[in-house]
């Protein structure tokens, strides 16, 4: 008997069946769609998210360079962040196309475009090697800097929390068997890792190491 390709069945608000389907403002996931269709949908949407921070970039950096004077009209118009735009366009400026890896995402360049071209692509090379996720390129970078060679330090502002927070922060602390400033650092970083692992901000020139005075109870 010969095969023939079924044609696909529509449901109720468009859906397709066995297909994921993208609108404007999200996906509509159909009852029957397979694990295997759910993860490749997630490393087509990672692409597609990684060619379009260099796409932007790439737009931003061209029209800083041909319409000097009305780029940012352009910007306004289209109703996108400046200040994103901005650093997907430093990041751009840091990776000619040829040197970019088509293997990596954009937040893996991010992280490393503050670097010299030659550590940049060592890094890079690591990375594919080795397969970091960009959380783990980036403690690799950290472990990697002596923090008593060109690192600045900062003193943080005193902070002020509830009582009840700080007493639960010295339990989580205790119970990490960590030093309760060590702890809050670690946990800050932690922080900033996640809120950043979807954000393509481009790292100083310098990382400082932040110094964070001891927590009080608010009065």
């Amino acid at each position: 008997m010969d095969k023939v390709n079924a044609v696909p069945r529509r449901r109720p608000g468009g859906a397709v069946e066995g297909r994921i389907l993208t609108t404007p403002v999200g996906l509509a996931f159909p009852r029957d769609v397979t694990f295997e269709t759910w993860e490749q949908a997630g490393q087509r949407i990672s692409r597609i998210a990684s060619s379009s921070a260099w796409y932007l970039g790439d737009w931003l950096v061209f029209g800083q360079d041909k319409y000097t004077e009305r780029y940012r009209r352009a910007v306004e118009a289209v109703g996108l962040d400046y200040q994103t735009l901005r650093n997907y366009a430093w990041i751009a400026r840091k990776f000619e196309a040829s040197r970019r890896r088509p293997g990596l995402p954009f937040q893996h360049h991010a992280e490393v475009a503050a670097l010299p071209p030659a550590e940049q692509d060592q890094w890079l090379d690591r990375a594919e090697r080795e397969g970091w996720s960009r959380t783990a390129l980036r403690r690799a970078l950290r472990e990697s800097r002596d923090p008593g060679s060109k690192s600045l330090r900062a003193v943080m502002p005193r902070v002020t929390a509830a009582g009840e927070a700080v007493d639960r922060w010295r339990r989580a602390a205790m119970a990490a068997n960590a030093d309760f400033e060590a702890w809050i650092v670690a946990a800050l970083d932690r922080a900033a890792d996640r809120d950043l692992e979807l954000v393509s901000v481009p790292p100083p020139v310098e990382r400082e190491l932040v110094s964070l005075p001891a927590v009080r109870p608010a009065s």
